[in-house]
């Protein structure tokens, strides 16, 4: 395990094999085994309380600002990244080039298994993300999504979730 520029606010499960650097954890967090999580000096990845990141997990938040809010839920092989695009061409950074964008990923989310989540995307509280889900436009609240690319498939009904969120 490697450990750089961690900030934690309480207590938190790492599994063996994972690397974690320039990342704020809060309280209550479990990550997996073989993971890789991220962000740069310049924008530190943020965790939120009981939150759980599956193994085989990757999170890069190297060239934006990644956030992970509170009591979200990351199977495994799961791929988020703040940027994108062939950084080793040049010449094809012509027709394609880098994209570096904020991710967020808001309370109470859940992503399912090898889904990927590209730059810029934020999802609202209560997202559920299908497995094997290529997500590269963001999503309301209460969102059920899937596919290649994600679709919604269907809102959640707010009312099963009162009292639980004050907000």
């Amino acid at each position: 395990m490697k450990y750089r520029n961690i900030t934690l606010k309480g207590t938190a499960d790492i599994s063996e094999g994972t690397t974690i650097n320039n990342v704020v954890i809060a309280d209550n967090v479990k990550i997996a085994k073989r993971c890789s999580i991220f962000g740069s000096a310049e924008h530190l990845l943020h965790i939120g309380e009981h939150s759980y990141i599956g193994m085989n997990t990757l999170i890069n938040g190297f060239s934006a600002p990644v956030s992970i809010g509170a009591c979200v839920s990351i199977a495994q092989n799961v791929n988020i990244m703040s940027d994108s695009g062939p950084n080793a061409s040049n010449e094809l950074q012509l027709a394609y080039p880098l994209i570096a964008e904020p991710v967020v990923i808001s309370d109470h989310c859940w992503i399912g298994a090898s889904s990927i989540i590209m730059p810029g995307v934020t999802l609202g509280k209560y997202c559920v993300v299908a497995a094997m889900s290529f997500v590269n436009r963001s999503f309301p609240e209460y969102s059920v999504i899937g596919g290649c690319p994600a679709r919604l498939i269907r809102k959640l009904d707010p009312s099963l979730f009162k009292g639980i969120d004050n907000d």
